[in-house]
């Protein structure tokens, strides 16, 4: 059955023609809509190649390729807005580290999916590449947490 409109009131972004990009972090942006199959366990892979945010240092702009998957529970998250999330991080001010995290904790407590992992391969800077990996799965899926993260540990490569 087709989604029906009064499924999406509160994606507000969607369709939405004069939406403003934000210049600050804003987890606020982010909008969810109900899974019409939550008895299935299907993978959701969202990729910005095009990510960017500051040095918190330099103040240097760091660019990367943000790679998220996840299964989702009840709710999922709206497209639009998860673009326009990760555009507020253009002009903020985190190690790669902490972006990776920050998306990670700010999906897992909107959505509060079955699983979710977030990767990030970033730009070299002064010849050295930073490849963070974070995840998080609820209790039946904790295999699958030290699975995955086992599994992100490159050998001999990193792409």
């Amino acid at each position: 059955m087709a989604r029906q409109i009064d499924e999406l009131v509160d994606c507000t972004l969607l369709g939405s023609a004069g939406v403003k990009y934000p210049e600050t972090y804003s987890p606020g942006l982010l909008e969810t809509f109900k899974n019409k199959h939550p008895e299935n366990e299907y993978l959701v892979t969202f990729d910005c190649p095009e990510f960017t945010s500051l040095c918190p240092k330099t103040g240097q702009p760091d660019f990367g390729h943000i790679i998220i998957n996840y299964i989702p529970a009840e709710d999922m998250v709206e497209s639009k807005s998860l673009k326009l999330y990760l555009f507020s991080f253009r002009n903020h001010g985190d190690f790669h580290e902490d972006c990776v995290n920050i998306i990670m904790k700010d999906l897992v407590a909107l959505m509060k999916p079955k699983y979710l992992e977030v990767r990030g391969i970033f730009m070299p800077r002064g010849g050295l590449s930073i490849v963070p990996f974070a995840n998080y799965g609820d209790s039946e899926h904790q295999d699958m947490v030290r699975e995955r993260l086992l599994a992100a540990f490159p050998l001999n490569k990193i792409r």
